[in-house]
């Protein structure tokens, strides 16, 4: 008698890993300094198993302070396309090396470069707000990786 398997929502490894990479807009969520969590959208790179993103501000002293964090990517809008990865870590800012950086470039180059403003078509404030010091911060995973894909259910929309 051959046992039928229920339909799983989740994701192997190559999907998983494969949906990180090539995902649009990641959330990194940090906390504060009384410990509440401040999740905000981010484009970023993932290389080598890390996650880059370049940021400022208030993120970068959230992360200094500390290390504790989590990476969000989602898409879909009807209930049977929904899909996400969710995982735990920790986030550092780096200095990437220059064949690390090259290849942080590539990936924003490749997902990012047919949405990018110009910076002259920005506003002058908004200019100048992108222009400040930034910095990378890479985002490694150290927990387990919670994923769904509601696809895998096989529900017509």
């Amino acid at each position: 008698m051959s046992e039928t398997r229920r339909p799983t929502v989740r994701m192997n490894d190559e999907e998983l890993w494969a949906f990180v990479r090539d995902g649009h807009t990641g959330v990194l969520t940090t906390l504060k300094a009384d410990g509440s969590p401040v999740a905000l959208p981010v484009w970023y790179a993932f290389v080598g198993g890390a996650v880059y993103t370049t940021t400022r501000g208030k993120k970068l002293l959230r992360v200094r302070r500390n290390p504790v964090s989590s990476f969000l990517v989602e898409d879909g809008e009807r209930w049977a396309e929904l899909r996400a990865v969710h995982m735990s870590g920790h986030a550092e800012i780096v200095d990437p090396d220059a064949d690390l950086q090259a290849a942080i470039d590539a990936e924003m180059a490749r997902k990012y470069a047919g949405f990018r403003t110009a910076p002259k078509k920005m506003p002058d404030a908004t200019r100048s707000h992108y222009a400040a010091e930034s910095a990378v911060v890479r985002f490694t995973p150290d927990g387990k990786v919670l994923n769904w894909n509601n696809a895998h259910l096989g529900v017509d929309q």
